[in-house]
């Protein structure tokens, strides 16, 4: 992953220095399980341990001129490994089992360390969310519908959707890391020939993961599980980048991203204040969704094992969490410096299409009143027209439709009832109950 999008935590999960260090440490817990068997001299397991090589740069790139021969990133591990400790204990490194065996379960503990990493990003953005959710609760917006001008709603009413989306991902993430949490050391095509299953049992324990059955790989379903969970997530934080790059649009004017001292929106228009954050953000869920396209034809191997996986996992894995990981950070910051323009919400949701969002309820009304609904929709649909074409208030139209006041029992019925369908409060009168729901959610 390039620099722009990483963040440095999440990077140094996926170093080189950290996925050699747990080849190490598997291949240093494997001796020992031996031992405790009795395969090995404990003195030896102890040897390997006690001079065992320090993982550094020089380490990685010892590594790196033994695989320009061998052609082979296991293979040359071990030798650099053997050699490092030397003597005849350096020989029960890499004992009784077959590359897959360090690498998946390694890979394995990386993406459990990634997870957890993500957890934390997500809980982040889930408790802001939350609190600007309770914060905007009461700030009347327009509801849109293909675009266009619908109903009231209100902005924190959004914004707790959001949020309740996000622990959504929240618990997709944990069901994932959990799927992936998993080690395997039974050999080449998984049946233990050559390694005792207490030897697979003693690494997982120290790894924290749960052994399981296998061929020569992990099943790939686990990794494609896991990349759901990143894309989910970059979904998520793309619905809200869409929301808001469609409100801060010029003639929406309802929303601004956070925009920092001595910041530039363009090069060449001085006025402009792109929404470029939630752009980003866009933009790179789309990267996420075909990370998991990649990670669910890796789940379909030859027989007990090829490596037609491997090359694709190099990227996608990394990648895909390191995405993931620094969108929903991003985000977070975005909501948490969201400049919210509540005067303009409330003159586009009144003025802006003229109280055409109280249209339902005069249908409701009018259908109240006696009339058949066809009937009362025409009358609703003509005098909304009205109001568009003529740019006249909605109300007002109806007001003195003929048709209205005779239906709604005359003009002063029709008043009082056109009032009672105009009521902002009215409209919003229900929405705490999308509030009840984030009461559940920690955050």
């Amino acid at each position: 992953m390039i620099t722009r999008y990483s963040m440095p935590e999440m990077s140094a999960v996926f170093a080189d220095k950290a996925r050699l260090g747990l080849w190490l440490e598997i291949e240093l817990l494997a001796v020992e399980a031996w031992a405790k068997l009795g395969v090995v001299p404990l003195a030896h397991a102890t040897a390997c341990r006690e001079r065992a090589p320090k993982i550094d740069a020089r380490f990685v790139r010892r590594v790196a001129e033994r695989e320009a021969v061998v052609n082979h990133d296991v293979a040359a591990f071990v030798d650099v490994v053997q050699e490092s400790i030397g003597g005849f204990e350096g020989l029960w490194i890499h004992y009784g089992l077959t590359s897959s065996d360090v690498v998946d379960t390694a890979l394995s503990a990386t993406l459990v360390r990634a997870a957890d990493l993500l957890l934390v990003a997500v809980g982040g953005l889930v408790s802001v969310l939350k609190r600007r959710a309770l914060e905007l609760a009461s700030v009347p917006t327009v509801g849109r519908t293909h675009g266009m001008h619908a109903e009231p709603t209100t902005f924190g009413t959004k914004l707790a959707l959001a949020c309740l989306q996000a622990d959504r991902d929240r618990t997709r993430l944990q069901r994932a890391r959990e799927a992936v949490r998993v080690g395997k050391l039974s050999g080449a095509v998984g049946t233990y020939s050559n390694v005792h299953p207490s030897v697979e049992q003693y690494v997982c324990n120290a790894l924290g993961l749960q052994p399981v059955p296998a061929t020569q790989v992990i099943a790939r379903d686990r990794h494609a599980e896991y990349l759901y969970a990143c894309a989910s997530l970059g979904t998520t934080v793309e619905t809200l980048a869409t929301e808001i790059r469609l409100l801060q649009r010029t003639e929406v004017g309802e929303v601004e991203e956070p925009f920092s001292t001595g910041q530039k929106g363009s090069s060449a228009m001085p006025h402009k204040r792109n929404p470029i954050g939630a752009e980003r953000l866009a933009g790179l869920a789309r990267v996420l969704r075909g990370y998991l396209v990649a990670g669910l034809e890796d789940v379909a191997l030859w027989h007990e094992r090829d490596i037609s996986h491997s090359s694709v996992e190099r990227i996608v894995l990394p990648d895909a969490s390191m995405i993931a990981y620094y969108s929903t950070k991003r985000m977070s910051v975005l909501i948490d410096g969201l400049v919210i323009h509540a005067d303009r919400m409330l003159e586009n949701l009144l003025e802006g299409s003229h109280g055409l969002v109280f249209s339902q309820p005069v249908l409701l009304a009018l259908i109240g009143s006696g009339l058949a609904r066809d009937a009362a929709y025409r009358i609703v649909q003509r005098d909304a027209r009205a109001a568009q074409e003529q740019r006249r208030s909605f109300r007002d139209i109806l007001a003195q439709d003929p048709e209205v006041n005779e239906a709604l029992g005359g003009t002063t019925k029709a008043e009082k009832t056109l009032g009672e369908a105009f009521d902002l409060t009215r409209s919003l009168a229900n929405i705490q109950l999308t509030f009840a729901a984030l009461e559940s959610v920690s955050g």
